[in-house]
C-alpha cells in the first residue's frame, strides 16, 4: 500500500479513536452525574475507553513511529472537535432554558 495513504489512514484512525474516547467521556459525565452509582459509571467507562484506545493505537501503529505519531495527532484533533461540540450543546441548552424562563 502507498505509504502516504497508510499515514492518512493512521491519522483518520486516530480521529476515530479520539472521538470514541472523548465522546465517551462526555457521555459518561452526563450520565454519571444523574446516576445512583456514579463511581461505577466513571470507572467502567475509563476501563472501556482506555482499552479501546490503547488497542487501537497498538494496531494502527504496527511498529512504525510515524503511524503512531499521526494517530496521536488525529486523537488530539478529535479532542478539540468534541470539546467544541460539547460547548455548542451546552450553549444551546442554556439558550433554551433562558427562553423558557422568559415565557413564564
Amino acid at each position: 500500500m502507498n505509504e502516504t495513504l497508510t499515514l492518512v489512514l493512521a491519522w483518520v484512525a486516530g480521529g476515530v479513536l479520539g472521538t470514541i474516547f472523548f465522546g465517551g467521556l462526555w457521555w459518561t459525565v452526563r450520565k454519571g452525574f444523574s446516576s445512583q452509582r456514579p463511581a461505577l459509571w466513571f470507572f467502567g467507562s475509563l476501563l472501556l475507553r482506555m482499552s479501546v484506545t490503547l488497542t487501537g493505537f497498538y494496531f494502527v501503529s504496527g511498529g512504525h513511529w510515524e503511524r503512531l505519531l499521526l494517530c496521536l495527532f488525529g486523537f488530539v484533533m478529535a479532542r478539540q472537535v468534541v470539546q467544541w461540540l460539547a460547548r455548542l450543546s451546552e450553549e444551546k441548552q442554556n439558550r433554551l432554558a433562558q427562553e423558557a424562563s422568559h415565557a413564564l
